[in-house]
């Protein structure tokens, strides 16, 4: 069982939580599936190791990634989970999807879920090279739902520009930060 998982399976026995486990992870394949398995807030993800866990967010008319702005280190895995709606979580690298551009660093691998629609789904992908990466939202990326991962450092092709579908933290105050929530990010 991943670090990930067993950090996750003991704060739902710590807080007395009885969650049905099968299915809550994906091995990256894209298919989603799962239930929900934790009550997460933005506030509690970050690259500490407590939560690296990003929430696909609809709500009313808005579309959005919850922290919009992450921090981890290098092989770290990053959980996208469905909250809401209907929603991917893909890399902007040329030829990924609909991604026109690359943002992401030079040798890094790329990430695709897929569209995600059943409540509490995830897709997974562990992050092995340093740098900054920007992805978005599949369906919603013309109405701005993108998001900012950094590894390690700020570094490579996101840096020092916004993505072309939607703005995201500044690389270095996700880094101080650690995570940042859609919430204080555009409100």
């Amino acid at each position: 069982m991943e670090r990930r998982q067993v950090l996750k399976t003991a704060g739902i026995l710590a807080t007395g939580g009885v969650t049905g486990l099968a299915g809550c992870s994906s091995s990256g394949n894209g298919d989603g599936g799962g239930e929900p398995t934790t009550t997460e807030t933005p506030e509690t993800a970050g690259g500490s190791g407590d939560s690296n866990t990003v929430m696909m967010v609809t709500e009313g008319s808005e579309y959005y990634f919850d922290p919009i702005g992450l921090f981890i280190e290098s092989g770290e895995t990053v959980t996208f989970e469905i909250q809401s709606g209907s929603h991917s979580a893909t890399a902007y690298k040329e030829g990924t999807s609909t991604a026109s551009v690359t943002r992401i660093p030079d040798g890094a691998e790329a990430f695709n879920s897929e569209v995600l629609s059943e409540q509490g789904a995830t897709f997974e992908h562990t992050f092995e090279t340093t740098g900054t990466y920007d992805y978005f939202c599949i369906p919603h990326k013309s109405l701005g739902m993108v998001g900012r991962i950094v590894v390690g450092e700020p570094g490579g092709p996101a840096e020092g520009s916004m993505p072309p579908d939607g703005d995201v933290p500044e690389s270095q105050t996700i880094v101080d930060q650690g995570s940042v929530s859609y919430s204080s990010f555009s409100g």
